[in-house]
């Protein structure tokens, strides 16, 4: 069987992620095998692996930095929020159903030999598994029963190291207070402690690193620096997505998206970053809309809820204002697609219940039902006419996550047609994705800026329309991209930590 070592974190966004997809990269690179694990994950950027199942993005990119295919064995459990007090529960890729918080915490100890069962399966056939917690292992409110912190570490028997963001300030309570709310057998499993994201003089951190070590009695594997790097983030809290202002520049294409409350899957907007012509933001009031080259519906758990925030914040009025203007291009993406449409309808109550109107900008109705496609998908990009006829026939790769289906209405203007046709990656099967009409366009496909053509069609489109030179786009492919980045993130983590301490911790384990 395999050694474990599991990094848990003082907060969220600690950098526990990262951490583990670096030593996943360090240790492939030193000969090892390696696989990622989280038992119970928290997020809504999912990912559909070959089996069409679903699980969280951030075991996905550790996947990856691993050189390993994502199974979703090395996510268990993974719980999409619908509200402010309930999720989906996704068990194995599969949907489970909806439960407010005090229900699942009530259930999840029935999950336990499912997260077993999937770890034992990783530990078969791997050298090491890296074990990644969430939050804090230090929320006493939850410390019961847990299956994702300290609970997760007894039933691997895996050492524990933490990790805190200085650059947050306050590192070193954040450390000493969460070794100190452990109780005394959590406290003899944490092996060592990590300081993340340092900007400076290391040398000035000594007589903290020194007296942190006299006071928690576990030693700092190393000072990790601040790095920026091109990988995806797991959710919301990403520094991607906190800048909310508005842009205007001659010199690069200014693409917005809207900041949903239920933001989904905005890792598909990562791709378009390694354009140099391109620069990407988020808004999430009209003021901030101003006068971008692309306006982005992203996808959105709730698509019903986040229509409604739109309309509230009067931000679906700028939405149809620019779109009316025909200087810009309109494109929503899953929930952002459904947004668009005339109608949307949840007959099952599948997420708000009722109809409501769209915001009109393509002729199309969406019928909530209570099945979940999940699926990965090659396609080709139809023939368009306008604006949009340097996008036909273009490829591209992605995945479908969502609930409902949407169907063109029989006004639909002339020249209305279909997004793409999608090829199935698991049977000999075909349909037909999205609707583009006018300067709109909506699609199903996550994903669809990673791979093929369309990417740099896209960019190429709007780089014409701008009077922008088309130079310096990527030759690389995405997949050989965030394997330099994946190697980039891990000589930063070598050079910050003491990799002869970190493996004599996995070598003894507990």
């Amino acid at each position: 069987m395999a050694k474990a070592i599991m990094v848990q974190g003082t907060t969220s966004n600690a950098g526990k992620s990262f951490t583990v997809a670096a030593l996943c990269r360090i240790l492939v690179q030193d000969g090892y095998s390696v696989a990622p694990f989280k038992s119970q994950n928290m997020a809504l950027n999912s990912f559909i692996t070959h089996e069409g199942l679903e699980m969280g993005r951030a075991q996905v990119m550790q996947a990856e930095a691993a050189g390993i295919e994502p199974l979703v064995a090395m996510n268990p459990i993974l719980m999409k929020p619908n509200g402010n007090t309930g999720s989906q529960i996704i068990v194995n890729g599969e949907v489970l159903g909806n439960m407010e918080a005090k229900e699942y915490f009530a259930f999840k100890h029935n999950l336990k030999p499912k997260i077993m069962e999937d770890y034992n399966e990783l530990a078969s056939t791997h050298d090491i598994i890296v074990i990644e917690g969430a939050g804090s292992p230090a929320e006493i409110n939850l410390q019961d029963d847990d299956i994702v912190n300290m609970g997760m570490a007894r039933m691997a028997k895996a050492p524990v190291v933490i990790v805190g963001d200085i650059d947050r300030g306050g590192v070193f309570a954040s450390l000493y207070g969460t070794i100190e709310l452990l109780s005394d057998d959590e406290k003899a499993m944490v092996k060592g402690t990590i300081i993340n994201k340092f900007r400076g003089d290391v040398d000035l951190l000594t007589p903290g690193l020194v007296q942190l070590e006299e006071l928690t009695k576990v030693p700092c594997l190393g000072v990790v620096p601040y790095a920026r790097l091109d990988i995806d983030d797991e959710d919301s809290l990403s520094e991607r997505i906190e800048t909310l202002n508005s842009f205007e520049s001659s010199e690069l294409i200014d693409i917005a998206v809207v900041r949903l409350p239920h933001l989904s899957n905005f890792t598909d907007l990562n791709p378009l970053s390694r354009f140099p012509q391109v620069s990407v933001r988020y808004i999430e009031k009209p003021e901030q809309i101003g006068h971008p080259d692309m306006l982005v519906i992203p996808g959105t758990k709730n698509t019903m809820d986040d229509l409604e925030w739109l309309q509230k914040k009067s931000l679906d009025k700028a939405i149809k204002g620019y779109a009316s203007s025909k200087n810009g291009i309109v494109l929503g993406i899953c929930g952002g697609y459904q947004i668009l449409g005339q109608s949307l309808s949840d007959p099952y109550n599948v997420e708000h219940g009722g109809s409501c109107e769209g915001l009109g900008l393509l002729p199309m109705r969406t019928v909530f039902t209570t099945s979940k496609t999940r699926t990965r998908v090659e396609a080709t990009t139809h023939a368009f006419s306008g604006m949009f006829a340097p996008l036909s026939g273009k490829t591209l790769k992605g995945y479908e996550i969502h609930m409902g289906t949407s169907e063109q209405t029989s006004d639909a203007p002339e020249g209305t047609t279909a997004f793409a046709t999608l090829d199935y990656d698991d049977a000999d099967k075909h349909t037909i994705d999205g609707c583009v009409s006018g300067n709109v366009m909506g699609s199903y496909c996550h994903g669809m800026f990673e791979d093929g053509t369309f990417a740099a069609a896209m960019v190429g489109l709007l780089c014409d329309r701008k009077g922008i030179a088309k130079d310096g786009f990527p030759t690389q492919t995405f997949a050989e991209y965030k394997n330099m980045q994946y190697d980039l993130l891990a000589d930063a983590v070598r050079g910050g930590l003491d990799m002869s301490k970190v493996m004599k911790i996995i070598e003894e384990g507990l």
